[in-house]
């Protein structure tokens, strides 16, 4: 429960990057320093929890083979299902997005200290307009075979559907264009929690009008 003397969030600053880049250790960093993360996919999933609206509609809008045995969503399936298909990922985005975002928000602003991060994978597909309430972009940045190889050993599917997934996102050079921080996530865990102890100092200034 809030304390009443704690003030919410107003400086947020929205972190992002392609699949398998880190941004998950990047998070953890954050937050072993005592701050709120939003994640995004976490959202995604309470948009589509079962009982919810953003369920209901994507079942009406790709009907009830997209539901596992228990009623949720079969994510695998559909999965498998969007990245085949471009339109059906767009109407999926349609449905999931609007709500991940105000979920978001409403996260971030609920947060204590100083400033409170988001965590937001599509943030350049979507493109920062669609996210007036961030103050700062960081980029969790890191080389294209580089991240292949990770996705491949993280999620243990085959290439043809990993360069299908890394396709669909925005490119590495349309992901810089709208960071204003970039952390190159190459290197020895130490060096990565260096990087977000520093970065960490900047945005408490920041957040202080410093």
């Amino acid at each position: 429960m809030r304390r009443h003397n704690q003030p919410m969030s107003a400086y947020i600053v929205g972190l992002t990057g392609g699949v398998a880049s880190g941004k998950t250790t990047v998070e953890a960093c954050f937050q072993r320093l005592g701050v709120v993360v939003a994640d995004a996919d976490h959202a995604a999933r309470e948009a589509v929890a079962v009982g919810s609206d953003g369920l209901a509609e994507v079942v009406a809008a790709f009907g009830a083979g997209v539901l596992a045995a228990d009623g949720s969503l079969d994510r695998a399936a559909m999965r498998q299902h969007i990245f085949a298909d471009d339109a059906a990922r767009k109407q999926l985005e349609l449905i999931v997005h609007p709500r991940v975002h105000a979920l978001l928000e409403q996260a971030c602003r609920a947060a204590s200290g100083p400033y409170a991060i988001a965590s937001i994978p599509l943030l350049a597909e979507g493109g920062r307009a669609r996210y007036p309430w961030l103050q700062r972009i960081l980029l969790v940045d890191v080389a294209a075979e580089l991240q292949l190889m990770r996705l491949l050993q993280r999620d243990g599917i085959d290439e043809t559907l990993a360069r299908k997934m890394l396709a669909a996102q925005a490119t590495r050079q349309q992901r810089l264009a709208i960071a204003d921080d970039v952390l190159v996530n190459d290197q020895s865990i130490d060096a990565l929690s260096a990087h977000v102890a520093a970065l960490d100092g900047l945005y408490r200034r920041l957040a202080a009008g410093k």
